[in-house]
């Protein structure tokens, strides 16, 4: 009973050393991913001028997405293993944000997404109430 017990007490610790270990390299991924979104960024704006906005901009909130991701992990270090919710619906209002500019053809899709969006706003004004909120910031 004793080799369960001890065996129940450190599996949660090497699960959350396990879990530790791959964000810190998913990290280390979206770092060096977001570094090659700003020089292709710069490349864009500086060197090829060719470049529409529209691209030009869809680099930009994929940078984004790279940096709310890596504010999250960090996040989930700063607040001892949880993830906030309003993180994710902040990633979720971007990537829809740069899904419309992507792709802008159909007025119903555009018009649905745009509704997805005032949903994940509404949950984002809920998820900031007080009762719902467990950090500080």
């Amino acid at each position: 009973m004793d080799f369960i017990k001890k065996w129940s007490d450190r599996t949660p610790r090497i699960l959350r050393a396990a879990l530790n270990v791959a964000l810190i390299l998913v990290a280390l991924t979206l770092v060096i991913s977001m570094f090659k979104e700003i020089w292709e960024i710069f490349h864009s704006v500086f060197y090829d001028t060719t470049e529409n906005f529209y691209t030009v901009t869809e680099e930009i909130l994929v940078f984004f997405l790279y940096f709310e991701f890596l504010a999250l992990i960090i996040k989930y270090f700063e607040m001892e293993y949880h993830f906030p919710l309003r993180y994710f619906i902040y990633i979720g209002i971007t990537a829809i944000v740069r899904y419309i500019i992507i792709d802008h053809e159909s007025a119903t899709s555009t018009l649905l997404l745009s509704g997805a969006i005032l949903v994940l706003i509404v949950s984002l004004f809920v998820a900031n109430t007080k009762t719902l909120r467990r950090d500080t910031n």
